[in-house]
């Protein structure tokens, strides 16, 4: 994103004085603490690292606040099930100081964010990916909330063809229309309903020497349809290591091809809605939208 660019019509106002009164006054013990804002291209929440061990998550408007009290019940949940690192939960602070929401305190996990066309090794990051997909699908879905994307794929069509008419000028409309109306036609996801992250993009994963350490921001996570979580096919992998993602997961082509179009339809609403407030995010859109050209070429 870019600094002091508001990226949301309802967001608030959100600074590192901020983060510090709010710590200072309802958890007392961190006082004093180094508050620092992570630089990153998420778009719900702001995230600043508080010391060395911990960070700090804040919703930036009401739709993202109403996660808070869902990520904070099912991600220690999860977290034993999953091969790879989640950021757990420590406390839950409190509307307070003018800011209207609650807001998380959880572990800060070591990685770095991975970056398109420069991934040390493609192939294991693939298999990882895979590996943490299949453990999440596995996890008991009783009780579990509804996922925000794990709905069929053709509730997104209106919104998705609105989004194509706002591109025009910025990428080829004919050709990605042709690719959603194939979308269209492929029959939807009759499989049980499972867990899903429902949100794996380049942001919300952090590697160490090549392989896939962590899966943040839980967020719009629950059960559903979870052929969404094949977007990462799409907005991370290069070509040469979707073999191996697609392998791991067993993935027929319906369920390839459904999953091609919800990385379509992602890309393509964020890019006219983020191309001017965060640009690393709609390089990413335009990166998947070429990517799948390419693809179903």
């Amino acid at each position: 994103m870019i600094v002091g660019v508001k990226m949301h019509a309802d967001e608030v106002d959100i600074d590192e004085s901020l983060v510090r009164r709010l710590v200072a006054g309802q958890f007392p013990e961190w006082v004093g603490l180094p508050i620092e804002l992570v630089a990153s291209s998420g778009t719900d929440n702001a995230m600043f690292r508080l010391g060395t061990d911990l960070a700090v998550r804040m919703p930036r408007m009401t739709g993202a606040a109403k996660d808070v009290a869902a990520e904070q019940k099912w991600v220690p949940l999860l977290a034993p099930h999953l091969p790879v690192a989640v950021p757990t939960p420590v406390a839950c602070g409190e509307p307070a100081e003018g800011y209207p929401y609650q807001w998380t305190v959880c572990r800060w996990l070591p990685g770095t964010n991975p970056a398109v066309d420069d991934l040390a090794s493609p192939e294991q990051l693939a298999r990882d990916l895979g590996a943490f997909i299949v453990a999440l699908r596995c996890v008991d879905p009783v009780d579990a909330p509804p996922a925000g994307r794990g709905v069929p794929l053709a509730t997104r069509d209106k919104s998705t063809r609105a989004a194509i008419a706002a591109s025009d000028g910025l990428i080829d409309t004919a050709a990605v229309t042709a690719v959603w109306q194939d979308a269209m036609r492929i029959p939807a996801w009759s499989g049980r309903p499972a867990w899903t992250h429902a949100d794996l993009s380049p942001g919300n994963l952090l590697v160490r020497d090549g392989r896939l350490a962590a899966v943040i921001d839980w967020g719009i996570a629950g059960v559903g349809d979870p052929t969404v979580d094949l977007i990462v096919a799409w907005n991370l992998l290069p070509v040469s290591a979707r073999l191996a993602f697609r392998e791991v997961l067993a993935a027929d082509d319906d369920t390839w091809h459904r999953g091609r179009g919800w990385a379509l339809s992602i890309s393509l609403i964020q890019l006219p809605y983020y191309q001017h407030t965060n640009p690393a995010l709609a390089a990413n859109s335009r990166h998947v939208i070429a990517e799948i050209l390419a693809d179903a070429g």
